[in-house]
């Protein structure tokens, strides 16, 4: 969806508008849990930097795929289990056993076989989905850190993040959209704070380490997604 949308809208446009899409899954957990505990946080500086890891990995992304090949910035992406791995070493203090190691490394060697990342993946513009992906392993360690936070405040907090960057990007670059692009930037937040809630949830209950390798399940849906959408074979 963020493809196919960042084609016809600014980067900022699209991620303010998910953001508000956000809301309709947050907005009941909000008021289920009361608006007051959104404040009550531990470790604040972890938090602030959790909230710019995860809004500099979601706005990468997508300014990312404006510029490169699909499969070019997934190939980027596609390194964060290792970048997790390393890191849920250095600053967790979890153990990464060989065996977990070698998952990790030849599932990686794999993505680039599968995904054959062109010359463009060598461009300056690749800086961003590099970027993004460091910090989107960043944020998984974070959330580890933070896992005694509810996920309604860690999401809820990172969804503000990104709204207020979108609203900044989109300053000079808004296009009046369709009610079926309006919709379909909607239902991106909708789908998206479904996901970001669940990885939080599933970093509560393991290690970061031991759920990294789970990330390359990613490309299976890019196969069966890029097959029926856009008619990738």
């Amino acid at each position: 969806m963020g493809n196919w949308l960042v084609a016809s809208f600014s980067v900022g446009q699209v991620v303010l508008i998910r953001s508000i899409g956000a809301f309709f899954v947050l907005g009941p957990m909000i008021a289920h849990q009361g608006t007051a505990k959104l404040f009550r946080m531990e470790r604040l500086e972890l938090q602030i930097l959790r909230v710019v890891m995860t809004t500099l990995d979601t706005a990468l992304f997508y300014a990312a795929v404006v510029y490169l090949p699909l499969a070019d910035v997934m190939s980027f992406y596609m390194a964060g289990p290792i970048y997790v791995a390393a890191l849920s070493h250095l600053l967790l203090g979890e153990k990464v056993g060989w065996r977990r190691w070698m998952a990790i490394l030849l599932g990686f060697c794999g993505v680039l076989i599968m995904l054959k990342p062109s010359s463009a993946a060598f461009s300056l513009s690749s800086a961003y989905a590099l970027t993004g992906s460091i910090a989107f392993a960043f944020a998984i360690i974070l959330n580890r850190r933070l896992r005694g936070t509810s996920d309604t405040n860690l999401v809820t907090w990172q969804t503000i993040g990104t709204l207020v960057v979108g609203g900044i990007l989109t300053i000079g670059a808004w296009q009046t959209p369709s009610a079926l692009d309006l919709g379909a930037m909607l239902l991106l937040g909708i789908v998206s704070c479904g996901a970001h809630l669940m990885i939080t949830r599933a970093l509560k209950l393991a290690p970061a380490s031991t759920l990294a390798p789970l990330h390359y399940t990613l490309l299976l849906w890019a196969v069966v997604f890029g097959l029926v959408f856009f008619g990738d074979v």
